[in-house]
Parts: C-alpha cells; structure tokens; sequence
C-alpha cells in the first residue's frame, strides 16, 4: 500500500515546494507609474513609485526640481489603493483613491470640497 501511495505523495510535495518557492504573488499597485491630473490650479504630472507590505502602501510622487511629496496613510487592497498627499507641507490635503487595473489606474483627488479625477499608468 504504501508503494502505491508514494509517487502520490512525492508529486504532491514537490508541487507544493514549487509553490513555495516561487514565493508570494506581486502586489498589483507595486512598481512606477506616470501620474497625472488636471485640477483647477493646474496639470499635475508626477512619477509616483508605490510599494505595498501586506496592506500597507508606501511611496512617493516625484514632481521634479527636486519637489517629492510622500505617500502618507496608504491602504492597498487587492486593486483599491487610498492615500493621502501633503502639498509641499501647505495646508491642503489631497486625499486619493484609485483602482488598478493591470498597468493603469484611475482615481479621484478630494481636497477642500473639490474633487478630481486622476489616472496613471505602470512603466514610466
């Protein structure tokens, strides 16, 4: 019986030692994206580098000349990510939310009873 039942249980963990080591599957927010959004104060275009620790996102807008803008509060789950975004230490907030879908997003910017929509897309 138990020559029978080998082959069985040897497939079965070399299956799941296969699993094991291909490790845990990427967050579908993690990676660089091109930012951008028209408000009325302006266009906004950033390069925006984004990484999750379970359901905790990271990251930052990089607007250039030297101006960077962290991700602050971040949540990611599964595609839904929300964060907020202090401007250059001002007193506006921009609290932001957004869906992934594969290598873009689109989202909603709220700030001072205004909202306004955003999009990014992966690979910048």
């Amino acid at each position: 019986m138990i020559n029978k039942l080998y082959p069985a249980l040897l497939l079965t963990l070399l299956a799941t030692l296969a699993s094991c080591a291909a490790g845990p599957a990427a967050s579908p927010v993690d990676g660089t994206w091109s930012f951008d959004m028209n408000s009325p104060m302006g266009e906004v275009s950033a390069t925006v580098m984004m990484t999750t620790n379970g359901d905790t996102l990271t990251g930052s807008f990089d607007l250039g000349d030297g101006r960077t803008w962290a991700i602050e509060d971040g949540i990611a789950n599964g595609n839904e990510i929300s964060f907020k975004i202090d401007r250059d230490g001002s007193p506006m907030v921009y609290d932001m939310a957004a869906t992934i879908d594969g290598d873009s997003a689109a989202g909603v910017a709220s700030a001072m009873g205004m909202e306004v929509p955003w999009t990014m897309t992966r690979g910048s």
